[in-house]
C-alpha cells in the first residue's frame, strides 16, 4: 500500500454521503463544559504526543529508520520520541557507545563509553552480568540465570558497590542488601549453607516469609527471623547454620545483610595502581544450599543447582555491573545508535527523551553519554533515570541512593537537564513494598521521602511510568470500558503518594498489554488508543509516548495468536504490507483532533449520556480548544454492535450560557466500515516437527480488509445538528462555536 492511499482524504458535503448508518432512535448528548476555570489541562502536541523506540532486530532498525518505511511511520503524526533503554529490563550493562575504556585495561571491569565523537554510532548493545543473582523477573523470564544456585563455586553473585557507604555516604545498614530463595512449593527446612565469596557479610539475618509471595505481594505477610537465624560475627568462607531446632514447612527464605567485611573480590588486581575500590565493597555469595540436618550431623540439600532457568529460583536486591568483553552474547538485536537515531529523521528535529542506565551501570558511563550528546548538539527534552526499577525488585531507598549519585554527575555536566523517573512498569495500582521502620509501604512515597530527606527534590523534574493496562490473554470487549478509570485512578494514586501537583507526569511507554496478541491488530486496539490518550490528557498528564513506533514482525502471543506492537504488518524483509488500526487512530489523534505543532491546546471536560444500562459509558468524549480557535471533540463509541446519534452541546457553567457548533464542521471517522481485521488460520501440532519450532503453525496470515483510510467529510452545523457515531468507532468533530 502506498503512503498516498494511507493518508488520502475522502470528501463529502453531507453526513448521509459520509456513511449510511443504522442508529438508535433517540438522539443522545455529549455535553462539553467550556467554563474557563474548569479546564483540566494544557498541552503542546509537539511536546506531549510522542512515541517510543526500543531494542529491536538490527534489520528492523535499518529498514524502519529509512525510506520508504520512515515516511509511513511519520504519517502517523506522533511528534517527540522517547528512546527506550531495554538493557536494564534484561539485567545487562549498556554500552551506549561501542568505543570506550574499561576500569581494567585487559578488557573487563566497569565500562565507560567514549564521550569523544568519532565514527557515527549505528547500534549499541547490552552485556550480560556475570554476578547476576536473580533467576528471572518480569524482563528475563526465559533467559539467563542466577549465580547463587548455578552449581558452580567459581561464580558468584555480588551486590552493587554504589549502594555501600563509600558511595552513598550513609551507613550500609540503611541500604541492606538481600537475596531470596524460592523453593516453588513448601519444603521441610531447618538448615542453610552459605558459601561466601569476598566481600562477605559480617552481620546478617536469615528469615522466612509468613505469607504467599514476598515478591508479588509484599504486604501480605512478614519476614520472620529463624530462631537461630541471627549472625553478628560472620567469618566468611562456608557457613552452615542450624536455623531452627526442628524442620518447618517453608517456601521462601531471605538473607538480609547489613554489614560487609569490605574484603576485595577475585577481580581485585594485585597491582596497587590498578586497585578498584568497587571490587571491595558490598556482599558476594558463591552458592546457597537449603535443607535439613540429621542427627548424625549430615546436611541434606533440597535445592536444584543448574546454570539455567530450571535452577531453584533466587532474587536479589542489586547486582554489581562488573563484566567483560565476552559477556556480549548476541548482536542480533540492538539499541539504535544515538547518531543514527538523531540523524535519521525519526525525531523530526525535536528534542528527544534520552535514558541513562542506572540499575546496572556506573555514573561515569551515564555522564559520558550525556557529554557525547551535547558535543554532537543533539537536543534532549528529558533524561529518564533507569528502567523499570519495580520490575527489578529494587527498594525505593536504593533507587533513591543511585538516583542522587547519577543526578550529581549529570547536573555537573549541565545543571539545566530535566531528570526524572522511575519509569515504572505498566501498573494499575499503587506499588507496595515491604514496610519500613515506620510501617510505610508505598514505593513512591518512600522514594520521594528519600529525596526530601536529602534536600534533593529539585533533582526530580518529572515523574514517569509505563502504561500496559490489560492482561493480553484476557481482553474481552468489555475491558475497553475500564481504560479511562484505570488511567485517572493511577495518576491520582501517584499524586496521593506525594508526587507534587506541579511536577510533570509522563507515560514514557504504552500500549494495550505487555503481551502481544491478535487484539493488537483488531479495531479494539484503535478504540483503546483514543480512550487512553484522551483520558490521560483529561486527567492532567503532560506527555505520552506510544510504543512501538517502528514496524515490527509478528510475535507469538497470548493464546497462540500472533501480535505486533507496531502500527504495521511487515514481510520477512521488514517491508510494510499494511497499516493497522492504531495507525489510523494515531492519525485521528495527531492530525485531526489536535492541531499539529507547538501551539497550546486546552482540555475541557466532556461527557456523554450514552450507556449500556449497567453503568458503563458506551460513548466517551474528549474536548480541546485548539490554538486556531476551533473546538475539537473526539468521540469514542465503544459499543461493538450499535451506532449512536448524538447532539454536542457546549456550556459555560459560570456564565450560564449554552453554545453549539456553527458554520461548517469537519468530521473524521474511523470504524468498522473503514477497517476490519481478519485473523489467520493456525494448526496445532502435538509436537514440534523441528527442534525449537513452535507447536502452532500459521497456515494463512491475518489481514485487514477494509484497511482504511480515515473517512473525512464536511457538514453544515446547527444547534440541533446530529452527529453519527458508527459502531466501534472513533470520530473527531471539529469546528467553531456560534458567536465565537
Amino acid at each position: 500500500m502506498t503512503i498516498n492511499r494511507v493518508i488520502r482524504l475522502s470528501l463529502c458535503v453531507s453526513l448521509f454521503n459520509c456513511l449510511p448508518l443504522l442508529v438508535t432512535c433517540a438522539a443522545q448528548t455529549i455535553q462539553v463544559d467550556i467554563t474557563p476555570a474548569h479546564s483540566t489541562n494544557r498541552f503542546v502536541p509537539s511536546e506531549a504526543l510522542g512515541a517510543g523506540i526500543d531494542r529491536i532486530p538490527g534489520e528492523a532498525i535499518d529498514k524502519g529508520l529509512t525510506n520508504p518505511a520512515l515516511d509511513q511511520v511519520l504519517a502517523s503524526g506522533w511528534q517527540t520520541v522517547s528512546y527506550r533503554q531495554n538493557t536494564e529490563l534484561t539485567m545487562e550493562a549498556w554500552h551506549w557507545n561501542p568505543n570506550g575504556t574499561w576500569s581494567d585495561p585487559s578488557g573487563k571491569g566497569y565500562f565507560t563509553g567514549s564521550a569523544v565523537p568519532a565514527d557515527p554510532i549505528r547500534y549499541s548493545y547490552g552485556y550480560s552480568l556475570p554476578h547476576r543473582g536473580t533467576t528471572r523477573n518480569d524482563g528475563t523470564g526465559n533467559a539467563g540465570f542466577s549465580r547463587l544456585t548455578d552449581g558452580d563455586l567459581n561464580t558468584y553473585w555480588k551486590s552493587s558497590p554504589y549502594l555501600t557507604q563509600r558511595f552513598t555516604g550513609e551507613s550500609d545498614a540503611l541500604h541492606p542488601q538481600w537475596v531470596i530463595l524460592d523453593l516453588a512449593q513448601n519444603q521441610m527446612v531447618d538448615s542453610i549453607r552459605i558459601v561466601w565469596a569476598n566481600p562477605y557479610a559480617i552481620r546478617y539475618v536469615v528469615q522466612t516469609w509468613t505469607g504467599d509471595d514476598p515478591i508479588k505481594s509484599q504486604t501480605k505477610g512478614v519476614w520472620q527471623t529463624f530462631a537461630h537465624g541471627t549472625v553478628a560475627r560472620g567469618k566468611g568462607g562456608t557457613e552452615t547454620i542450624r536455623l531452627s531446632d526442628s524442620p518447618a514447612s517453608i517456601r521462601f527464605v531471605r538473607i538480609l545483610m547489613t554489614e560487609s567485611s569490605n574484603t576485595c573480590d577475585s577481580h581485585q588486581s594485585p597491582d596497587a595502581k590498578l586497585a578498584d575500590p568497587r571490587n571491595c565493597v558490598g556482599y558476594a555469595i558463591s552458592e546457597l544450599y537449603l535443607g535439613t540436618t540429621t542427627a548424625d550431623g549430615a546436611f541434606h540439600d533440597t535445592l536444584r543447582h543448574t546454570p539455567d532457568q530450571e535452577q531453584t529460583a533466587t532474587y536479589c536486591s542489586s547486582v554489581d555491573p562488573w563484566h567483560q568483553l565476552s559477556d556480549l552474547r548476541s548482536t542480533r538485536q540492538a539499541q539504535v545508535g544515538f547518531d543514527f537515531f538523531y540523524t535519521s529523521g525519526i525525531t523530526r528535529g525535536l528534542p528527544a527523551m534520552i535514558p541513562v542506565a542506572l540499575l546496572y551501570d556506573t555514573p561515569e558511563n551515564a555522564a559520558a553519554e550525556i557529554a557525547y550528546l551535547k558535543k554532537r548538539n543533539y537536543p534532549i527534552s528529558y533524561v529518564e533515570m533507569g528502567e523499570e526499577s519495580d520490575g527489578q525488585y529494587m527498594l525505593p531507598e536504593d533507587y533513591g541512593a543511585l538516583y542522587l549519585q547519577w543526578a550529581s554527575v549529570l547536573h555537573g555536566i549541565d545543571p539545566s537537564l530535566k531528570l526524572g523517573g522511575p519509569s515504572f512498569q505498566g501498573v494499575n495500582k499503587d506499588i507496595e513494598v515491604w514496610p519500613d521502620a515506620n510501617g510505610k509501604v508505598s514505593w513512591v512515597a518512600r522514594f520521594l521521602d528519600y529525596l526530601k530527606q536529602h534536600g534533593r527534590m529539585n533533582d526530580l523534574a518529572f515523574f514517569s511510568f509505563e502504561h500496559y493496562p490489560y492482561d493480553g490473554c484476557k481482553t474481552p470487549w468489555g475491558t475497553l470500558y475500564d481504560e479511562p478509570d484505570l488511567m485517572s485512578h493511577i495518576m491520582q494514586t501517584w499524586r496521593e503518594d506525594g508526587v507534587p501537583s506541579d511536577l510533570p507526569m509522563l507515560v514514557t511507554e504504552s500500549n494495550l498489554s505487555s503481551s502481544a496478541s491478535e487484539t493488537y491488530m483488531d479495531m479494539f486496539a484503535g478504540i483503546w488508543l483514543a480512550d487512553y490518550v484522551g483520558s490521560f490528557l483529561n486527567s492532567g498528564g503532560n506527555g505520552i509516548y506510544y510504543f512501538h513506533y517502528l514496524p515490527l514482525q509478528m510475535e507469538h502471543g497470548c493464546n497462540d495468536s500472533p501480535g505486533t506492537f507496531g502500527m504495521f504488518t511487515v514481510d520477512a524483509k521488514y517491508q510494510i504490507q499494511q497499516p493497522l488500526s492504531q495507525f489510523f487512530t494515531s492519525q485521528l489523534i495527531n492530525l485531526e483532533w489536535v492541531q499539529p505543532g507547538a501551539g497550546e491546546h486546552r482540555v475541557f471536560p466532556a461527557k456523554s449520556d450514552v450507556d449500556d444500562g449497567a453503568g458503563h459509558a458506551l460513548v466517551t468524549a474528549y474536548a480541546v480548544k485548539r490554538p486556531d480557535g476551533q473546538w475539537s471533540v473526539m468521540a469514542v463509541n465503544r459499543d461493538q454492535e450499535n451506532a449512536h446519534r448524538v447532539r454536542i452541546s457546549f456550556r459555560d457553567q459560570v456564565a450560564q450560557e449554552g453554545n453549539f457548533f456553527s458554520g461548517t464542521v469537519e468530521i473524521s471517522t474511523f470504524g468498522k466500515n473503514q477497517y476490519q481485521w481478519h485473523p489467520g488460520e493456525t494448526l496445532f501440532m502435538a509436537h514440534a516437527e523441528r527442534s525449537g519450532d513452535s507447536p502452532v503453525v500459521a497456515l494463512t496470515p491475518g489481514k485487514a480488509d477494509p484497511d482504511g483510510p480515515v473517512l473525512h467529510c464536511s457538514k453544515a452545523a446547527a444547534k440541533d445538528a446530529l452527529y453519527d457515531l458508527p459502531a466501534a468507532s472513533v470520530v473527531v468533530i471539529r469546528g467553531n462555536l456560534a458567536g465565537r
